[in-house]
């Protein structure tokens, strides 16, 4: 009989659940119960998370976990600014940084599905800029020097980091990139992403295209792909084609001055000083550098692919239940269900051993076996200031985990919060 009432609560939910999403591609609220999840288990990750803050590494979280296109677990702790007692809420705005990348991966593969393109073409054929790269060489003795590539950055490259691009924070390149005066998205730049992306540009390669993986700036020059693309200023396109239709209406890359004061503060972990609000100046690391404030200082001119956007937990959710719904939100099909299947599979093959990595996420289990809790086929992502995001088709499971924090020392908070999710399972 209980199982009886289960599938019947489930399917009532789920007809309530499609004239929601039909309306404004909202996830419905359900009962932990009527989506194989166990209310009780849920509970551990509110434990946990307030263990984090009792201890002082966190100022507060907010988490959301979705199954079956509704929400189950939506719970904001602690503080969104602790200098000012401004209590943590379910509609605070985090600073998404790397979650901007996924986004920005999906729009290159809407213009992908309109054939303005294909994945093998090489960036220089849109941005001329990249036409002819050379690759950095750093001999054992003597002055470093740049050889031709062996062949050309292409759009998969770009897509699933293989392109020969790296971080100002890389060793070897980083002083280069400092020098060219590039950007990597976490600091007010008075200048667009077609002067970043130019920058970029100029400085010779890392290694071969297609030789290796390594996290790049390179989806913020597909960003500029888009634009040239589309023809549209890259805040324009996401807006039009992914956040009007999605319903993420807290979703800016320069929030409006009426939802600032929902920006959640950013804070600093280190060992010998604690938990600390996020300081006026920027933070320097060798070559890279950045700060908290770029949201709301500076121009407000760069629309970076790779970082930049701000958003909330639900504004995120809505995005991934797009993705495990195979492109589509209610009335709107932004992506066909082949797209999604290409950008969640392993796109690596050989170039890497151990990891596995699509057209924008990192999918767990397809290369060695899970660490911890989870499914083969689950992909995910992390931003830097300590917000994470997985998205699993076999469950039909979205775990959010959104603080403001780095460096964050070894908090590994967002980890055992995923975890608890998934020990949560009970159908």
């Amino acid at each position: 009989m209980d199982k009886i009432r289960r599938r019947v609560g489930c399917l009532l939910i789920g007809a309530l659940g499609l004239l929601t999403v039909v309306a404004g591609q909202d996830l419905p609220p359900a009962k932990p119960d009527a989506v194989g999840l166990s209310a009780e288990r849920l509970e551990r990750i509110g434990v946990a998370v307030q263990r984090s803050i009792d201890e002082k590494r966190i100022a507060g979280a907010v988490t959301l976990i979705a199954r079956h296109g509704h929400i189950a677990w939506f719970k904001a702790q602690g503080m969104a600014d602790r200098e000012a007692g401004k209590a943590m809420r379910p509609d605070n705005m985090f600073r998404m940084c790397s979650q901007t990348k996924p986004i920005t991966s999906v729009a290159v593969m809407m213009l992908y599905e309109e054939g303005l393109f294909l994945l093998e073409d090489p960036i220089s054929k849109y941005l001329p800029e990249f036409k002819n790269p050379k690759v950095y060489v750093t001999p054992a003795s003597g002055e470093p020097y740049s050889i031709p590539a062996s062949r050309e950055i292409t759009i998969r490259d770009l897509l699933r980091h293989t392109s020969g691009l790296t971080y100002p924070w890389n060793n070897t390149l980083g002083p280069l990139y400092k020098k060219a005066g590039v950007e990597s998205g976490l600091m007010p730049f008075d200048g667009t992403i077609a002067d970043n992306v130019k920058r970029i540009a100029s400085v010779p390669l890392l290694f071969n295209p297609g030789e290796r993986w390594e996290y790049s700036l390179g989806v913020d020059v597909l960003g500029r792909l888009v634009e040239v693309v589309s023809g549209k200023p890259l805040d324009v396109f996401f807006r039009e084609r992914i956040f009007a239709p999605l319903g993420m209406n807290d979703t800016y890359f320069y929030p409006p001055d009426n939802k600032l004061d929902r920006l959640a503060a950013a804070y600093t972990y280190y060992d010998d000083k604690g938990l600390n609000r996020f300081p006026d100046t920027p933070i320097t690391e060798g070559s890279f550098s950045y700060s908290a404030d770029y949201p709301y200082h500076g121009p407000k001119k760069l629309f970076n692919g790779g970082a930049g956007l701000v958003s909330t937990a639900e504004d995120y959710a809505r995005f991934c239940q797009m993705l495990l719904d195979g492109g589509k939100a209610g009335k709107h099909q932004l992506l066909s269900r082949k797209s999604v299947e290409l950008m969640t599979h392993d796109q690596l093959g050989k170039i890497s051993a151990d990891q596995g990595f699509g057209l924008g996420f990192g999918v767990a289990g397809v290369k060695t076996p899970l660490s911890e809790l989870g499914s083969p086929g689950e992909y995910s992502w992390g931003g830097f200031f300590y917000t994470s995001f997985s998205v699993d088709p076999k469950e039909q499971m979205i775990v959010i985990f959104m603080a403001q924090l780095h460096p964050s020392g070894d908090l590994t908070l967002d980890s055992k919060v995923h975890a608890l999710a998934y020990q949560a399972i009970a159908d």
